[in-house]
């Protein structure tokens, strides 16, 4: 029934748009069109009032307004969670709402108890830790300082990797503190693993529904759901996570010298042709192969025939199995969702023995160094279908390397950096996935799936006359030369002071020629190196430090910028211990105080960190 000019007190114009909107209203949206009219004329004098034909809207009762306000905070320590809540954000502004988008290193705590509506999107670090930038809002909320938050309204999207053992640790934390502090839950929490594109848009779409409902704002259509792929998308370039890149190997050296206990790669990659972008601190994502012996072994010891045809992912698309153990599945790492899924599927009841209760440590023990040929081995699981066992297994996730190339430097390339790792465990040989792919079997003139992982908490100063101090032994020393190689060629002024660290002078100093022509040069201000088994006492790069305590305060009071690159379980936790150690002797403070210091160079972002 449409509204005539003849029956009512509209013009023809207003009533042409009424005519227009109405019919389109869903019915949460005509409940709140009631609720806006009736507190329109409920208020002061001087304000207008329109009365509406009941027969155009029957009357309901009135729906409290609910704030189009979200805040958006992420905690990031390689990016995923940066891009996902910036995705997010636009997303929601899309369907009207006023977002604010924040780290969580940046947002002001004060702030939270005005915060209605909170959408938390953070990985898990480490040993089931916060990344950098989610510290000291973890520590704020579950300090006796968190304000009571009965008003909020919130959802967690939590990323992670289920061969760790505190999976999606950091967003279960979240998830539990928001709850305890009086916060409902919008949609449920969501846990990720590796392959994070598809449950990431899932929860995304209901976030989107969820706040669309409550809100039912007039004239705002229901979400466009958003895709998988559509994450992972990139602005600049078709390739992404989710569609990488081939890209050719022009160069594939070992950099360690003859008689090294270690081999080191440098690859240089061309990226002619993609348009992928990248910065000084971002990462490479290359998705490797599994070794073939390997690969043969599981088909031999299952009794499979590599040339059957099995499902590679959601879509059912088949592939022969050879390949899709080869290239699409996990196959070197046991995890407790894999083994209770194996368990699930075969009934095999030593399996279901080693998941019971009680085992938990027994579990932690057996998982570690070990792969998926053990597990068919040691529980005698010959006989499964292809078809349903490789149901249980995740996709083989991309390996990221911290990028070593200035692309000023080196336009339409990336180099990278790898240590091939190769050990023995369990009685058999073992070895990195992707490491030793690159060092045994790929050639100059092979092409690898890759992609670019932005990482925005790693990088230059914006002002090229900032000093900075770089501190990253064995292949944490990536990035710098990336940073090095940067600045050379935008003519920054600022200097540039490398610690380097890593096992003999002569046969593991790596890229030594380029450092030594920057120090030449200029471009490199300082170096401190520390080769550990060329003395009779170890030393490493944190004992350079120490050593140098009094200019390297003096830099930090002049504003440097302090990067941290490699393994995050020794080095990292040392050289932060140096680095706080040096502040309180050299600045004369208490060790409260020294921490401060820390923090706020943190939240200042003068100190980085890219470790594994």
């Amino acid at each position: 029934m449409e509204l005539q000019v003849t029956n009512s007190p509209f013009n023809q114009e207003q009533v042409e748009l009424l005519n227009r909107l109405l019919p389109t209203l869903t019915e949460a949206q005509r409940t709140w069109l009631c609720g806006y009219i009736t507190a329109l004329q409920g208020t002061a004098a001087g304000i207008a009032t329109v009365a509406v034909p009941t027969s155009q809207i029957s009357p309901a009762p009135v729906a409290p307004a609910v704030s189009k306000d979200v805040t958006v905070l992420f905690g990031s320590q390689t990016g995923n969670c940066h891009g996902l809540a910036k995705k997010l954000s636009k997303q929601l502004e899309e369907q009207g709402f006023q977002v604010t988008l924040s780290s969580m290193s940046d947002f002001k705590t004060n702030a939270l108890k005005k915060v209605e509506n909170l959408l938390l999107l953070v990985s898990t670090h480490g040993e089931g830790e916060p990344p950098d930038n989610a510290i000291s809002f973890y520590e704020f909320l579950h300090s006796k300082r968190a304000p009571k938050l009965d008003h909020l309204a919130y959802s967690v999207l939590a990323l992670g990797d289920t061969s760790y053992e505190f999976f999606c640790q950091t967003g279960k934390d979240f998830d539990k503190r928001l709850e305890e502090l009086g916060g409902k839950r919008l949609t449920p929490r969501v846990d990720c693993d590796v392959d994070f594109d598809e449950p990431a848009a899932e929860w995304i779409n209901r976030v989107l529904q969820s706040l669309t409902e409550l809100t039912a704002a007039p004239g705002t259509a229901a979400p466009t759901a958003i895709s998988a792929a559509s994450l992972s998308a990139s602005a600049e370039s078709e390739y992404s996570r989710s569609h990488p890149f081939q890209a050719e190997i022009l160069e594939n050296l070992n950099l360690n010298g003859r008689g090294s206990e270690r081999e080191t790669r440098h690859l240089e990659l061309s990226l002619e042709g993609s348009n992928l972008q990248y910065e000084p601190g971002d990462s490479l994502g290359v998705y490797p192969e599994n070794h073939p012996q390997l690969v043969e072994d599981l088909i031999t010891a299952m009794d499979w025939r590599g040339e059957e045809a099995v499902a590679t992912d959601k879509n059912g698309t088949e592939r022969p199995l050879r390949e899709a153990l080869l290239r699409h599945y996990e196959i070197t790492v046991l995890t407790k969702p894999l083994i209770e899924q194996v368990a699930k599927l075969t009934g095999n009841s030593g399996l279901q023995e080693l998941l019971s209760a009680g085992r938990e440590a027994e579990l932690r023990a057996y998982i570690q160094e070990r792969d998926l040929l053990d597990l068919v081995e040691d529980y005698g699981l010959k006989g499964i279908a292809a078809s349903e066992f490789v149901t249980t297994l995740r996709k083989i996730p991309a390996r990221l390397y911290s990028i070593a190339s200035s692309p000023s430097a080196y336009p339409d390339e990336v180099h990278l950096t790898v240590r091939t790792v190769r050990y023995e465990a369990h009685g058999r040989n073992r070895y990195g996935v992707c490491s030793v792919q690159l060092a045994e079997r790929a050639q100059i003139g092979d092409k690898l799936p890759v992609f670019v992982q932005h990482n925005p908490n790693f990088k230059l100063p914006a002002n090229p006359d900032t000093p900075i101090i770089m501190i990253g032994p064995g292949t944490g020393v990536a990035p710098f030369r990336a940073f090095v190689g940067e600045r050379e060629e935008s003519g920054a002024q600022g200097k540039n002071w490398l610690f380097y660290g890593d096992q003999h002078f002569s046969t593991d100093f790596l890229y030594q020629i380029e450092w030594q022509r920057w120090l030449k040069d200029g471009v490199l201000t300082r170096m401190d190196v520390a080769f550990s088994r060329d003395t009779d006492k170890k030393v490493y790069v944190q004992h350079r430090m120490l050593e140098k305590s009094k200019e390297l305060y003096q830099w930090l009071e002049e504003g440097a910028y302090v990067y941290v690159c490699g393994d995050e379980k020794r080095m990292a936790h040392d050289v932060h211990a140096a680095l706080t150690a040096i502040i309180e002797r050299e600045g004369g403070m208490s060790p409260e105080k020294a921490a401060e210091y820390v923090s706020l160079m943190q939240q200042q972002k003068r100190y980085q960190r890219d470790v594994y």
